[in-house]
């Protein structure tokens, strides 16, 4: 038992001060070691690696969705028993971070060559360990519970290993390789590019039509391009075998304007003979589709521009021009030459870099390539056979599915210093290429040999996507690899799916033989409350730490967690953190007054056994219910609704109601029901918060050690579980009945504007002995509840002329109050009561008598609408039964 058993509620404050218990929890959590995993080598394993956050920066409102949505899973898991592994990592981020690195040197008036790699590198490694700081110091005010002991980077020597061992076996089973290929290419960073990193912006551009005279002066064929600069690096006029108008044309040669260059007509299926003219100019070296095609038809490559985005050699009298101003100079020549016979104007989406923010050109380039056919069918295969990544929600696994089956082979190099350097030497004198996870030059059987390193690094995400297993010591069988590989669940954004997750999965299985997770959880984009999307030219991004300064940490994870629904986008809005906030307030107020009436009970005195009254059974029972629904969306990543059912269950089952009727006994004379009252309240509460823990980890902690409780921490407390005995469906019908009939008090009150502190008689007529026996039972509940001058009720008695009038699931309720009652605005309102019953009548009795449900629906479904037609119609009988009386 904890020292804190017996502390009492002059220690908690009137108000929760987040700031001070955030800073101190964590500190106690991160000293005690709590997060370890591997202290319970008994226990099964639950593992979790956190999608590496890139070391460019802060971390933003999507991060904090995505960490917290981990955070709620794991701590759960680790309160219900599990040997639970949530382990930390950053990714070194090659572009995005090079690029951040180079922007700082520019304003010093230096470049990364000024400086030379090996300098360069280390202001990277500075910005690296400064912006790392930054992220841990975030994980730390969003409460996330990682075991810092098995933190990693990508660059760590043990993942640079991975790195180098995947490269040289994919090398050597041929499915790496280097050649020339069209990939995105950044002229300002002069760099490829994934496409993940490619942004597609909305552009106002023209549509140029050109006339390509025939050689045999018999002709032309119109082509129309957004780009004239790169005719001059077209090969063939491209067009559809079937198309009649050019059937007669396939195979003569024409010549293209400005360069004299004679080319082909091709008949390519790949044309689209219904649109536009149903010619197409080709560009083998400045276009994917018209690579693609170029190879079919072995088509010359002829590229035009530099790698800045200058026109070359090939250019002709063009040479030296910006891409953009050789694009006016020939647009006004082909004008001149009468080859330009229309310009329209075309909206269009034109790739930018999302680094360098230029327009990013396809480019025909010399690089290393992994051949993806192969590694994808393993994981199309597993998928297919029912041995892949359960996908939720379950549609993603159609667009993982749809990407995976039309991959392309993935240009993995990149023209940068930071990152993982490819493992492959030439041989000047020889070409030879050495592809080694070890240094050739360190090698005896090298010694004598002139080797020059390559001096691309790798796309990140290569190294990235050997994330699941590097970071337990893959290649080597380490103890962790061993014991929390294959992780349970991955959570991400669903825009990453192609990017990340796809080659999580085929690297995986290529060198596991195993999927990296069981489940993905796809999440959405956090939005603004417009529902766009979050960014720097708006002006409308989120930082997660200006909302734990204003609101505290709980509320923040709190709202962005129960606000989000699996694959979907959420809105952010500052009027949900005050709301969860005044959830946490709500908590923290009941747990104050449950404190001043538990002074000096310990953990060693609750006890929920024997007779307990109607509002314990049904506290009891309730919670019962709520925990094992809590469990299964948690388990089902429902975090939407598992938020609804633990605001419904606290708010308005804990605090407004069992809290209330608990008032009496703790209030009253009798000794053994307070005692009772005070078991089931600590209980119920240390349970509740509990469940509310992984949401709200610091308000929970901080309440819970004022409780009488057994052991250290929340954090490790046992998870609520479901126990039968709790069931209690008597307790339920009663607190129904009573909870009904007060609210319909209450309602009549405020009709008729009569305050809770005036009191009025009622007269309760039930419809039977059993519910006459309930209301008997819990007579003390009404009265103090309804604020009663004069109670009764019976099975016989004169209904009074002037009263207001209510019917509740098994009694007609009746306020006798002369001279405030209207009788003709009471007739009305039952008018209008009877108007709502007719209409729920004849819907369930239209759904009954529908066969079409009868035969599919339950059985359970079928009985349910049968109670609540029996139930509507015995309402109906009285409201019409009371008209009649009062307009007599």
């Amino acid at each position: 038992m904890s020292e804190q058993d017996n502390k009492t509620t002059l220690e908690m404050p009137t108000t929760y001060d987040p700031k001070s218990a955030e800073k101190k929890w964590y500190k106690t959590w991160m000293e005690k070691g709590y997060f370890r995993a591997g202290q319970h080598p008994e226990a099964e394993p639950f593992t979790i690696v956190i999608p590496p956050p890139n070391v460019t920066g802060m971390l933003h409102i999507g991060h904090a969705l995505d960490f917290t949505l981990q955070d709620i899973i794991i701590r759960a898991k680790r309160m219900q028993g599990y040997d639970a592994l949530w382990l930390p990592g950053a990714d070194h981020a090659g572009i995005a971070t090079q690029t951040k690195v180079e922007q700082k040197l520019r304003e010093e008036g230096l470049t990364r060559y000024d400086l030379g790699r090996e300098k360069f590198l280390e202001k990277v490694w500075e910005w690296k360990e400064l912006y790392l700081d930054n992220i841990h110091n975030q994980w730390e005010k969003m409460g996330f519970s990682l075991d810092y002991s098995r933190e990693r980077f990508t660059l760590d020597e043990g993942l640079s290993q991975a790195v180098r061992e995947v490269f040289v076996k994919l090398y050597k089973k041929g499915l790496i390789y280097r050649g020339k290929r069209i990939i995105n290419w950044d002229p300002a960073a002069r760099t490829a590019l994934s496409d993940i990193e490619v942004e597609y912006k909305e552009v106002n551009g023209n549509l140029y039509h050109l006339q390509y005279p025939l050689k045999d002066g018999s002709g032309f064929i119109t082509v129309a391009t957004t780009r004239p600069e790169t005719m001059l690096g077209d090969t063939a006029v491209a067009v559809h075998p079937e198309d009649e108008r050019y059937k007669q044309m396939i195979g003569k040669t024409l010549v293209l304007p400005i360069i004299g260059r004679e080319i082909p007509i091709i008949a390519d299926d790949y044309v689209d003979k219904d649109f536009g003219s149903g010619a197409v100019k080709i560009t083998p070296a400045h276009d994917p589709n018209d690579f693609e095609m170029g190879q079919r038809h072995q088509l010359p490559q002829i590229t035009v521009m530099d790698e800045t985005g200058t026109m070359n050699a090939e250019a002709g009298k063009y040479q030296g021009l910006d891409r953009s101003d050789c694009r006016k100079q020939i647009v006004a020549d082909l004008k001149e030459q009468g080859v330009l016979i229309r310009i329209e104007e075309h909206v269009h989406q034109v790739g930018h870099s999302e680094r360098s923010g230029v327009v990013v050109e396809p480019y025909l380039s010399t690089q290393w390539f992994v051949e993806m056919k192969p590694l994808a069918a393993k994981a199309i295969e597993a998928q297919k056979a029912g041995n892949g990544v359960n996908f939720v929600p379950d549609r993603f696994e159609r667009t993982y599915l749809h990407w995976i089956e039309n991959v392309r082979d993935w240009c993995i190099s990149r023209q940068l210093w930071w990152g993982h350097r490819i493992p492959a030497w030439y041989d000047e004198e020889t070409g030879e290429i050495i592809v080694s996870a070890e240094d050739p030059t360190t090698l005896p059987e090298y010694a004598g040999r002139k080797l020059k390193q390559d001096e691309d690094v790798l796309d990140t995400w290569f190294s990235s996507g050997l994330w699941p297993f590097s970071t337990l010591g893959w290649p080597e069988q380490t103890e962790d690899l061993k014991r929390y590989y294959p992780t349970n669940v991955l959570v991400t954004g669903y825009d990453i799916i192609y990017f990340w997750v796809s080659r999580m999965i085929f690297t995986a299985l290529e060198f596991t033989d195993e999927i990296p997770f069981k489940d993905v959880l796809m999440h959405g984009l956090v939005r603004d409350a417009d529902g766009r999307k979050m960014s720097k030219s708006l002006g409308n991004g989120v930082d997660p730490l200006d909302v734990i300064d204003q609101y505290g940490t709980d509320a923040m994870r709190y709202m962005i967690s129960t606000s989000s629904t699996p694959g979907q986008d959420l809105r952010f809005r500052w009027e949900r953190v005050e709301q969860a906030r005044n959830f946490a307030n709500k908590i923290w107020n009941a747990s104050r007054f449950a404190l001043m009436n538990l002074e000096g009970v310990t953990a060693a005195d609750i006890d929920i056994t024997g007779d307990l009254g109607t509002a314990d059974r049904w506290i009891l029972h309730r919670l019962n219910e709520t925990s094992r629904d809590i469990t299964r969306l948690i388990d089902a990543y429902e975090f939407g609704e598992t938020g609804r059912l633990l605001y419904n269950f606290i708010w308005d089952d804990l605090c407004d109601w069992y809290i209330e009727f608990a008032k009496l006994s703790l209030y009253g004379d009798n000794a053994e029901a307070k005692k009772k009252t005070q078991s089931v309240l600590a209980y119920v509460l240390d349970r509740t918060l509990r469940m509310i823990h992984p949401f709200m980890p610091f308000i929970s902690e901080e309440i819970w050690q004022h409780l009488p409780h057994e052991g250290e921490t929340i954090t490790l407390a046992a998870w609520p579980v479901y126990d039968p005995a709790f069931e209690d469906k008597d307790a339920v019908a009663e607190m129904n009945l009573l909870i009904d009939v007060i609210r319909s008090v209450r309602n009549i009150r405020a009709e008729v504007n009569v305050p809770m502190s005036k009191k009025v008689e009622l007269l309760v007529k039930p419809g039977d002995q059993a519910v006459l026996d309930i209301i008997n039972r819990n007579a003390e509940y009404v009265r103090r509840f309804c604020n009663t001058s004069e109670f009764d009720a019976g099975l016989e008695f004169s209904v009074p002329d002037k009263a207001m009038t209510s019917v509740v699931s098994g009694a007609e309720l009746y306020l006798p109050l002369a001279g405030l009652l209207d009788i003709a605005q009471e007739i009305s309102r039952l008018e209008k009561e009877l108007q709502h019953l007719n209409s729920e009548v004849e819907r369930v009795e239209k759904k009954l008598s529908n066969q079409g449900f009868v035969a599919k629906a339950p059985a359970k479904v079928i009985e349910e609408e049968k109670a609540k037609q029996a139930d509507y119609s015995d309402k109906r009988a009285k409201v019409i039964a009371r008209i009649e009386e009062l307009k007599g």
